[in-house]
């Protein structure tokens, strides 16, 4: 069970970090978020990838939970719908990430 919403917490913040990077790259100003959404996504889908296969890697994990928190930090600073959608699901992704650890 907790394996099966991680990977779906972890899957939806894919999704929101690729969307934030995509409409963020039509808008100025926006650097430090786009490459917070790039690293986030990258590190997520890799901990996916183990997670599907029945692997796991604590170290991976608390990488997952560094870049979900810097990305939501940088996203919250915008007011763009999708930054606010990225944010809340890298905050989601943070908690079942935490309670995969416990």
């Amino acid at each position: 069970m907790k394996n099966s919403e991680l990977n779906k917490k972890l899957a939806a913040c894919i999704a929101a970090c690729n969307n934030c990077t995509s409409e963020c790259l039509e808008l100025d100003g926006m650097a430090n978020c786009i490459k917070s959404d790039i690293e986030c996504a990258t590190i997520c889908a890799a901990l996916l990838n183990l997670h599907q296969h029945g692997l796991h890697n604590a170290k991976l994990l608390e990488a997952c939970i560094d870049a979900c928190k810097k990305c939501a930090a940088d996203c919250k600073n915008h007011d763009h719908d999708h930054c606010q959608a990225c944010a809340k699901a890298c905050e989601e992704c943070v908690e079942a990430c935490e309670n995969h650890k416990a």
